[in-house]
């Protein structure tokens, strides 16, 4: 009889949590799930799935004006967003059955409601118990919001999802990449957008150069920047929102949001009881085996807040069950991880930016290229592209590849093969590009700018 009830068990059925268990079950592993949600986590419920289709719905405003250079004469136009949120609410229910699917079809146990641990080996849900050769733990995180009176007026990247209706007027407290892109998107549906941000300068973390050409195109799109500054109240005014910023200055808006920054989801998890350290910020600390100091429970994805990204926790997820369950020894590398930014204009980069490179390096070389996309040629937008390699100067490796424009992000995958292969300048320059395309502005970049 086996001593335990499951070889598996995984509290949080994101994309780290579902990726772990199916392979685990794949290898012969007695696995089981728990879930407080909708199986599916926050990349496919109420993250980067859903987002990505406001994103689309909030380009077509833009594409109409742009047609009128092409020759089209766009016919009067009308937005409903009840009825953009009713078809992505349909998707996502589609999304979470196929996912609910992916469990059943690999034999992993569901159980519905919050895990939480007992001990090293037992993981409790709504009152019962299971036991468990090993745990992992893959709950993710959550937005957090500052503490200020009336932050509870306030929404986060999980209700704008759900609003019942487009707010006129909306201001986003924040400046990383949920925050720019929710800019863009209610920008682009209608809504007056202010952005507010303590610091001089959005995404920080990203390129200089990216950051600057993000926001250009922010501000070109009508999108209100305010820096220095952040909201210190809220009050429930006459006709909306009254927000006091920090320099004192007050202002009206329809719906305040907070893009601040997420947490990772580790309280109540019964992490004490069971002996499993965090770090800073409550983050769950592991190893490149997503170990944590308890040897029979681990740990993926944004709870563990090494690289946030859904595609970061699958192949955690996936190393982890294949390491533990399928004899395999794979540690986990997030060295040149590409990302996008689905701004407007939207973001992709992998590598090093200038000034980390300039920290490793002792000489790096720097080609970059400002241009207009040519789609823009016709339509007249005055917007800029940027495409910027980053180079060592003594070994010739390509460090880092940054994008601002039209498709950067699909054009920065196939780049960033390169840049994890470890290819040089040279190897770059003797691939012949495919014209007309921004993608070849990155094989025909040949002199170096100067410091």
């Amino acid at each position: 009889m086996p001593r335990f009830d499951y070889d598996l068990f995984v509290i949080g059925a994101g994309s780290g949590g579902v990726r772990a268990s199916r392979i685990a079950a794949g290898h012969g592993a007695r696995v089981a799930i728990c879930e407080e949600s909708r199986v599916g986590g926050t990349c496919v419920i109420r993250g980067c799935v859903p987002k990505k289709l406001l994103v689309f719905a909030s380009q077509f405003s833009e594409a109409f004006e742009d047609a009128r250079g092409y020759g089209w004469q766009p016919g009067e136009s009308s937005f409903s967003w009840p009825d953009l949120i009713t078809a992505k609410d349909r998707e996502i229910d589609r999304l979470n059955g196929i996912y609910h699917k992916l469990l059943d079809n690999a034999g992993v146990t569901l159980h519905e409601g919050r895990g939480r641990l007992i001990d090293r080996h037992t993981v409790e849900v709504d009152g019962r118990r299971w036991s468990a050769e090993k745990i992992l733990i893959a709950t993710g995180g959550r937005p957090w919001v500052p503490e200020i009176p009336g932050a509870e007026l306030g929404i986060t990247s999980d209700e704008a999802f759900h609003l019942d209706s487009l707010p006129k007027r909306v201001l986003i407290a924040g400046a990383g990449y949920i925050a720019v892109e929710f800019a863009g998107i209610f920008n682009g549906l209608g809504s007056e957008v202010t952005l507010a941000y303590r610091r001089d300068l959005i995404l920080r973390g990203f390129d200089d150069d990216v950051r600057q050409a993000v926001e250009s195109g922010m501000r070109g799109r009508g999108i209100d920047i305010q820096y220095h500054t952040a909201p210190a109240r809220l009050e429930r005014g006459g006709d909306g929102i009254e927000v006091t910023f920090s320099d004192d200055r007050s202002q009206v808006f329809d719906c305040v949001m907070f893009a601040t920054g997420r947490s990772p989801y580790t309280w109540d998890l019964g992490l004490e009881e069971a002996g499993v350290h965090t770090g800073a910020e409550n983050r769950i600390e592991v190893d490149e085996y997503s170990r944590t100091n308890v040897d029979s429970i681990f740990a993926v994805g944004d709870v563990t807040d090494r690289i946030n990204l859904t595609p970061v926790a699958l192949m955690e997820g996936h190393a982890f069950a294949d390491t533990q369950f399928g004899g395999m020894d794979r540690p986990v590398e997030h060295a040149d991880t590409p990302a996008a930014v689905f701004s407007q204009p939207p973001v992709g980069t992998v590598g090093l930016t200038e000034s980390e490179a300039r920290e490793k390096c002792d000489e790096i070389r720097i080609f970059r290229s400002t241009f207009t996309p040519m789609k823009y040629t016709l339509s007249g937008r005055q917007e800029k592209g940027v495409m910027k390699l980053v180079v060592d100067a003594a070994g010739d490796r390509v460090l880092g590849c940054h994008m601002v424009g039209p498709d950067a992000p699909e054009i920065v995958q196939g780049f960033a093969v390169a840049v994890r292969a470890g290819l040089s300048k040279a190897d770059f320059d003797r691939t012949v590009g495919i014209h007309p395309t921004s993608a070849e502005e990155m094989v025909t970049l040949r002199q170096p700018v100067s410091d």
